[in-house]
This record gives structure tokens, sequence and C-alpha cells, in this order.
């Protein structure tokens, strides 16, 4: 048997030494087989391990404070809901956003228009020359994305959302397509008409400029009627990538030219409360980030910076240089449809990496889906949650990553710095002071582990091989 020990300690030492009884541990296990099992409360004890190495934690090196945990709102993941019973489908939005028995999701993202998993392509504007957005309208999304967001909302009336397109209006665009990469096979952009990285393809006059900026401040408007705040938008999903799906490439400068004259503008006169995000960034060159929030106009509308796929490069640097920017990771790597254990074992490794390096809250990326996974364009991904054709719901591994981290930690814990060396475990102090911590064991072979809580108190475990464990010590 492979051994591993650790040790993590919790800062209430001087509290401890009178204490006649030694505080319970709760212990949730999820294996491939086993999944969220409630396992026998813990004892902690006074006696250290007899032997191997001590690894602390220290709770005083309390990080970044978490906002939230959640995923995206997408039109496919509606489409896949109504295929259930009223019954099943009421438990499959509880098993993600109840607070007492799901994953408890309080931030959820959502597209303005159509993204790769909505049913076709759509913007809430699609009249060519319609710079007064005369013919702006959230009809479609009356369908499917606004009754998905209330159901939610109905578990948890304490969800918060956000936005960020895919694409403009295609009559925005120099090409005039939704698209930027061609692909015969689902979209009908004429490889003439291709963008590529770090070319532009929004039109950058003012008029249509101005036009983009009001379109925005609709949008969260319209949304705002029907009950359902936008807190913050994401300028671009993903503003480097050339996708055969609803896309749109932006060089940095041209980015804070929209940004610093006309979306910033027009957000302080309409929308003063609504938030302006950098995002969702996805390369690790931090030259491109630093030509935006190093943009005097564009920087003082900036209040955070979204990352996502290879954008994790460049968070540790953006942490470092913009100290006083909120940090977000924007959408979980959705593999290839697998949804197996490895898929939960990439992610946690993800989710050390963005807490570690500052993110204040971690999203999925599709909540549902239906048994193929596939988008209109072709990609087949990992979902939350699979829905077969015959009604099947199954809550796949990384459901269950998602649900043993956001239903411990609180809005408002704080990250704890000390277990940055540690590879697969990472903590958080909740409000009150109860110790979360996140374990995974991704060995073939069982696992022995030992932590100690704030040099007063230990706890020796033997954790099955390729587990994952959540822990709630309580504050003593």
């Amino acid at each position: 048997m492979r051994t591993f020990p650790f040790l993590l300690s919790l800062a209430a030492g001087l509290l401890l030494q009178g204490c006649k009884q030694a505080p319970r541990v709760g212990w949730i296990q999820t294996t491939p087989s086993d999944p969220w099992v409630q396992m026998n409360d813990l004892s902690l004890s006074g006696n250290p391990p007899e032997d191997g190495d001590i690894i602390p934690i220290e709770t005083g090196d309390l990080r970044q404070a978490i906002d939230g945990f959640g995923a995206c709102f997408n039109e496919l993941g509606w489409e896949a809901l109504q295929s259930l019973e009223e019954e099943p489908r009421g438990s499959t939005i509880r098993a993600l956003f109840d607070p007492d028995t799901g994953c408890a999701f309080t931030l959820c993202r959502m597209p303005v228009g159509a993204n790769d998993y909505a049913v076709d392509w759509y913007s809430l504007d699609e009249t060519p020359g319609d710079f007064e957005m005369a013919n702006f309208s959230i009809d479609r999304d009356r369908q499917r994305l606004i009754p998905y967001i209330r159901a939610a909302m109905e578990v948890n009336p304490a969800i918060r959302v956000w936005a960020s397109p895919w694409s403009p209006p295609s009559w925005m665009k120099v090409n005039v397509h939704y698209a930027c990469r061609s692909d015969p096979q689902v979209n009908d952009l004429p490889p003439e008409k291709a963008g590529r990285e770090m070319v532009t393809q929004f039109t950058m006059d003012p008029q249509t400029l101005s036009a983009y900026a009001l379109y925005f401040s609709k949008f969260v408007q319209a949304y705002r009627e029907e009950g359902i705040d936008i807190y913050a938008v994401h300028v671009q999903n993903e503003p480097n990538s050339c996708q055969n799906f609803p896309s749109c490439i932006w060089t940095p400068q041209d980015m804070a030219t929209f940004i610093g004259s006309y979306l910033g503008p027009r957000f302080e006169a309409d929308l003063p409360e609504t938030e302006i995000w950098l995002g969702t960034i996805e390369r690790p060159q931090i030259e491109r980030v630093d030509a935006i929030l190093q943009d005097e106009q564009a920087a003082r509308y900036i209040k955070g910076v979204g990352f996502q796929w290879a954008g994790k490069g460049v968070i540790p640097e953006v942490r470092r240089k913009y100290p006083g920017m909120k940090l977000m990771q924007t959408e979980s790597e959705c593999g290839n449809g697998s949804n197996d254990w490895a898929a939960l074992e990439h992610t946690f490794s993800l989710m050390k990496h963005y807490f570690t390096h500052g993110a204040e809250s971690y999203l999925h990326w599709n909540m549902v889906l239906d048994e193929t996974g596939r988008s209109q364009w072709g990609w087949k991904q990992n979902s939350l949650i699979t829905i077969g054709p015959d009604g099947h719901v199954t809550c796949n591994p990384e459901y269950y990553l998602m649900k043993h981290l956001s239903s411990a930690v609180r809005s408002g814990a704080r990250f704890i710095g000390s277990l940055d060396d540690s590879e697969n475990c990472f903590a958080f102090l909740n409000p009150g002071h109860e110790l979360i911590l996140l374990v995974l064991n991704p060995e073939e072979s069982d696992q022995s582990l030992a932590f100690r809580v704030d040099g007063a108190w230990y706890v020796n475990l033997d954790l099955p091989a390729r587990s994952l464990h959540t822990f709630k010590i309580p504050a003593v």
C-alpha cells in the first residue's frame, strides 16, 4: 500500500487545550461505485501519528474570500430537462440548486444570445443596421433560458447571474456571420470570410460600437423586467478563439476601446450598479490582459477578470500585478463527453490551481445534457447530469465533485493558503470558523492519511483507492 501522511492544522489551538471532549468531524466520501456516502463522524485525537511526515494547515494564512459556485444556463440543458416528467425534472433542478440537499449553486452564467449549446444561432437583434435597437427582443429567451433560470430561482432565490456573449449580432461583424471558422459540416461561413486570432472581427466604427453598448444595456434592463438581475457582464466569451460556432475575435486594444469609450459610459449612465468584467480570458499571454487593464479609460470600468481553459496560465500573473482585482474561474474544461472519474480528477486539479492563484469562484460548464452530450456544432462535452432517452437521470462524477465543494463551502469563506504544496487537498474556513477540507486519493491503492488540527488534535484515516472526501471540522 502506498502511504501519504498529511498534517492539516486549524488555528484554534489555545482554545483546544482546555476541552474535555474532542470535537466531531463530519465526513462525506465518494468513490466511482458508491458516491456521496455519509461516513461515521470522526473524533479528533490529542495523540499524534506514530510516524510519517506532518504537513500543517495554517489558518492564519487566509486568502481570498469565496463568492460562490455554479455553472451555465444553456438552451440544450433546458431542452434535455423537458424530456422529463414534472417530478423528476424538479428533482434534477433541486439536485443542482437546493441549499440543503443539492449542490447549493449560488453563482451562475448565461449567454447573451446563442452560444455553442444553443438550439441554433440567434441574437437579440438580427435586423441589419438597427443602431437604435428598435427590434431588440428577448422573446427567444422566454422559451428556454428564462424558464430555466426561474426554475432554479424557485429552489434558491439567492442565485446571482452574470452573462457574456459568444457573438454580437451578425450584422455587427466584419464577415456578417456568427462564426469565425469555416466548417461546412456545421455552418455556412465561406472560407474566404473566416477570421483569425488577433484580427478583430467586430466592425470598429463609432455607430456600431455605440449600438453594441446599447445592446448590452437593453439586455440587462429586459432581464430586470423579467425579475432576473444580471449583476455583471463579461464582454466577450474567449475573445481570442476563432470557432465554428458563435464567436468573435477582439484584439486587446479594440476591446479596451469598446469598454472605455462605449460600454463603460453606457453602463455608467443606464446601469451604474451592473459590473463590467474582462472575460472570459482563454489565453495565457499577460501582455494581452495588460493592454486592457493598463488602458486608463477602460480600466476605470473593469471590476474583475474571468479565466477559462488556457487562461489558467495567466491568472497567477494577473493576481500579482493587479492585487485589488476580483478573479473568477468562468468555465470548467468540458472534456469530450466521457463523464467519468478521470474527468473528476482533472477538474479537481483545476480547482486546486484556480483557488491557489486567487480565484474567488468556480463554475462548471453544462449542468444538464441529453445522452449525446453534443452541441449543434458537433462537440460532445461533459455535463454534471445526463438525461437518457428513457428519462433516466444520471449524476456524473463531476456532479459529486461540485457538490463536495459547493454544498460545504459558504459564501464569504476564506481560502487557506498553507496547503499550496499539497497537490491533492485544499481547504477553506467558513464563516463561523468551520474548516472545510477537500481531499482526493487518485491512487489505485488505499491511502493512509493523518491530519492535525492546529498542533493539538489529530485524526488518522485510511482512504480507499480513487476516492474523494469532504471533511467538516467545527470551530473549537
